[in-house]
């Protein structure tokens, strides 16, 4: 049997929690608040569907982890520099050719009531 091709498998993790520092103003920057994470992988290959050894795939908890360094150690004031920064770094550490993050802030700072804001970033090797 072949190794399965890139693009044949997804991994998503759904639903990060953290306290962040992001925000335009001063309060979210000082304060801080929740925001949730989403993260789709394309491994470049994926040796484990036919190996199920776990050095043929993506480490879910170092991508974790990369994750949770880049979300709190600095701070930004757009959601979107910090899924560009948390994308390009996914790029660079792991065996992937596509990422795509999501970041949501459940409770922005605005006036109306909504689920959330969320902003998006799709990234390949390609790109």
């Amino acid at each position: 049997m072949s190794e399965p091709e890139t693009g044949d498998l997804v991994i998503t993790l759904s639903g990060i929690e953290l306290h962040t520092n992001h925000g335009v103003t001063d309060a979210e920057q000082e304060l801080g608040q929740r925001m949730l994470f989403d993260v789709e992988l394309i491994p470049d290959r994926v040796p484990a569907t036919e190996t199920d050894e776990i050095e043929g795939t993506v480490d879910y908890g170092a991508v974790t982890s990369f994750l949770v360094e880049a979300a709190t150690t600095d701070r930004y004031r757009t959601l979107e520099r910090l899924v560009t920064v948390i994308a390009d770094g996914l790029l660079d550490r792991f065996p992937v050719v596509e990422v795509r993050v999501r970041a949501t802030k459940p409770e922005p700072p605005v006036p109306v009531s909504m689920d959330g804001a969320s902003v998006e970033i799709f990234r390949s090797r390609e790109s």
